[in-house]
């Protein structure tokens, strides 16, 4: 269980953090990086939480999100060389996690009319809070890829599936939440 009794450490002052296991790096640090952009991402999905209304089962759908959120974080903060593995019992991604998103894509994604245009994103409050979800997680994808393929740096398959899944989460859950009002269609060559 984590317990915080004092905030700030004044450790972080000259621009360095402590990872899982002690090591330091600076705070414009790829890993660091990676695991500051998966929690954008939670926050950006909290967000969205707000405005879905109510709607429980895609609320908690996404408090499931949040929660593994913080686990992909924590599997972030925990360097390993490549080719080794976590150290035993440290939080890390699962196939499952990534196999619930798949679940709960296609439970979304099966009312939905098949797509004949690209989306924009906007529409209800939902919808467009979901998109900026859906951007901020393609972001921390970027990163964690980047990360994946520094020297000396590693990834887990399984979390970079989730992340991929995740982005794909958000935008069949943003098309759900626009599914009364019907998706803002991209009209190509619109405004010429």
């Amino acid at each position: 269980m984590v317990r915080l009794d004092k905030i700030y450490t004044r450790g972080g002052d000259a621009g360095a953090t402590s990872l899982i296991g002690g090591q330091r790096r600076r705070k414009d640090d790829l890993r660091v990086e990676a695991y500051g952009a998966v929690d954008e991402t939670n926050a950006a999905v909290g967000l969205a939480r707000l405005a879905t209304g109510e709607d429980a089962a895609l609320d908690a759908m996404l408090a499931r999100i949040q929660n593994d959120l913080f686990d992909l974080g924590a599997e972030l903060a925990t360097p390993v060389a490549p080719g080794e593995t976590l150290p035993e019992h440290s939080l890390a991604i699962v196939q499952s996690q990534v196999d619930r998103l798949e679940r709960e894509i296609d439970a979304l994604n099966a009312p939905l009319a098949p797509l004949k245009s690209f989306v924009l994103p906007g529409g209800t409050a939902a919808a467009a809070h979901l998109h900026l979800a859906r951007t901020v997680s393609r972001r921390a994808e970027r990163i964690m890829v980047a990360l994946a393929n520094a020297p000396d740096e590693s990834v887990g398959e399984t979390a970079l599936r989730y992340v991929n899944r995740l982005s794909d989460f958000l935008f069949v859950a943003a098309r759900y939440a626009n599914k009364d009002a019907g998706d803002v269609l991209w009209t190509p060559g619109a405004t010429r």
